[in-house]
């Protein structure tokens, strides 16, 4: 290590003795609960994922449990944490586990499980066995950079690679958990994205992006990740005591539940859906379509998903259109649910949204 790089890490070891924020998967060694916990942190902040997290260790409390549960609870424990890939991931993980016998402490034994990248492996390495490896997310990214003014994209091969590098570097080899702690800390209280706090920052006098006023201008990225826009149009069919739903078997929801779809192709199709052919399918000749839930916008990694809602009132059906609804149900692959059960069943979070709306 050189003089600015030994410096960095007693600065932020120093710096985590009296911020460190307390959480209660760092009061353990169970490398259970620690995989747990940063699945969980993947794509969610600490503080919306610490009731969830211990919500879900209280239903699944170790590796038995969770392998015992099916999916579909499994779903329903994570329904609005969204990224709904990291609870399947999470539920296959958990049966390669049991197999062989639990964690085993080894950074290639841990990589190798379903939905656990480089980072996660590193923090359950360093966390639960207290083996070195130093965690890079965007935090340790962003803290990196300022500090050492690095303008390599942080979105390339070579730019991954070099902070992997400086971070091993940096890592303090007898304390590896605290540090990694650490500097997680430091990118979430002190260096954050915006309005960094660097007037009282330990690094203050070697920040190079701070000695040049260009905090912001790092971590660099080669490109920005571009979004898709979605139209969607659901549909509450119900009649106080029953709803209509659908399984979907692909995409970010599979395995999840929704109300019944039509997707449009553009905006300008999107706002007369209304009269569109695929709504008369379900509203026939004794529906009238009310509209619950206008241009709600719904933003995920890389779509931003336009949704509104149409209630579809079926308690003043006869029985003849009743049955005729039915086939219609049947043929789109949807199920009549209790609504007295719907909590039996993983809703992604703009479900919920809509269906208080229409309910409301």
């Amino acid at each position: 290590m050189n003089n600015t790089t030994e410096r960095f890490t007693q600065c932020l070891m120093e710096w985590y003795k009296d911020n460190q924020r307390e959480l209660p998967w760092r009061k353990s060694r169970d490398p259970y609960k620690i995989w747990i916990s940063e699945i969980i942190l993947q794509q969610t902040q600490v503080k919306q994922g610490y009731d969830y997290y211990l919500r879900f260790i209280e239903r699944f409390p170790d590796i038995q449990s969770l392998v015992e549960a099916d999916e579909q609870e499994v779903l329903n424990y994570w329904q609005g944490l969204g990224y709904y890939s990291r609870a399947r991931n999470l539920h296959a993980a958990a049966h390669q586990l049991w197999q062989q016998g639990g964690f085993t402490p080894s950074y290639e034994s841990v990589r190798a499980l379903k939905g656990v990248g480089d980072y996660t492996a590193a923090a359950i390495c360093s966390f639960a066995f207290d083996m070195p490896t130093a965690v890079v997310d965007g935090n340790v990214y962003r803290v990196l950079s300022r500090c050492f003014a690095i303008d390599t994209p942080i979105d390339t091969g070579k730019g991954q690679r070099l902070f992997k590098e400086l971070a091993q570097q940096l890592i303090d080899k007898d304390h590896p958990a605290t540090y990694n702690s650490a500097i997680m800390d430091f990118g979430a209280i002190q260096c954050t994205p915006q309005n960094p706090n660097c007037m009282f920052c330990p690094m203050a006098d070697f920040c190079m992006a701070r000695a040049n006023n260009k905090q912001t201008a790092y971590p660099v990225k080669s490109h920005s990740t571009q979004t898709q826009d979605r139209f969607f149009t659901y549909l509450y069919i119900g009649n106080g005591e029953h709803l209509v739903l659908h399984k979907r078997t692909a995409g970010i929801w599979k395995n999840m539940y929704e109300l019944p779809l039509i997707e449009s192709s553009d905006n300008k199709a999107w706002q007369s859906v209304a009269t569109s052919k695929e709504m008369k399918v379900w509203t026939g000749k004794a529906l009238l379509p009310h509209l619950k839930a206008d241009n709600v916008k719904h933003v995920l990694s890389h779509r931003i998903i336009h949704a509104k809602c149409y209630q579809l009132d079926t308690a003043c059906l006869s029985t003849a259109e009743q049955l005729a609804l039915h086939k219609q149900i049947e043929k789109a692959g949807c199920i009549v649910v209790d609504n007295a059960d719907l909590a039996n069943y993983p809703l992604p979070r703009l479900m919920t949204l809509l269906m208080e709306k229409c309910e409301g």
